[in-house]
């Protein structure tokens, strides 16, 4: 009896109180590791492209060059990235309809020196850049870097 009092006798195997392996407690953190991982690449991962291509179209210009003509609208544009969008008249013959040369200006100090331009024949330095995602860099894909008055013919 002496056993059964201190728990040392057959009933100990029988004892509603057994020695349990205790659960893991890395599981869980791994787990929560792992979704976090997953839900980083899902969402860093194309954030990270978007930013790549961007600054890699922006930054490469597919043809650069000059045209010449009339400036006959340019204003400011844009819901939440504003930038300054133009048209060019470009008049190869008298009497003839002008082609419209469509463009963007990035730059303030290129803006105000087109601003200034206005009404009289200047030559628009540009390039051009392809695959811009989104409309926020601008409406066209042809950007101004420099204008400069033109002599009339």
């Amino acid at each position: 009896m002496d056993d059964d009092r201190q728990g040392t006798g057959p009933r100990d195997e029988e004892s509603p109180v057994r020695d349990v392996p205790a659960a893991s407690p890395t599981r869980e953190p791994r787990k929560r590791r792992l979704g976090l991982k997953i839900a980083a690449i899902f969402l860093l991962l194309p954030a990270l492209l978007f930013a790549a291509w961007s600054i890699v179209a922006l930054n490469w210009s597919y043809s650069q060059g000059e045209r010449a003509g009339y400036v006959q609208k340019f204003s400011k544009k844009g819901w939440l990235c504003k930038t300054w969008e133009g048209e060019l008249a470009m008049v190869n013959m008298p009497g003839t309809a002008p082609e419209l040369f469509r463009f963007t200006v990035r730059s303030d100090s290129v803006a105000t020196e087109v601003t200034k331009l206005m009404g009289s024949r200047v030559a628009l330095t540009y390039e051009e850049h392809k695959g811009i995602p989104g409309s926020c860099f601008g409406e066209t894909g042809y950007y101004v870097k420099a204008a400069k008055a033109v002599a009339a013919p």
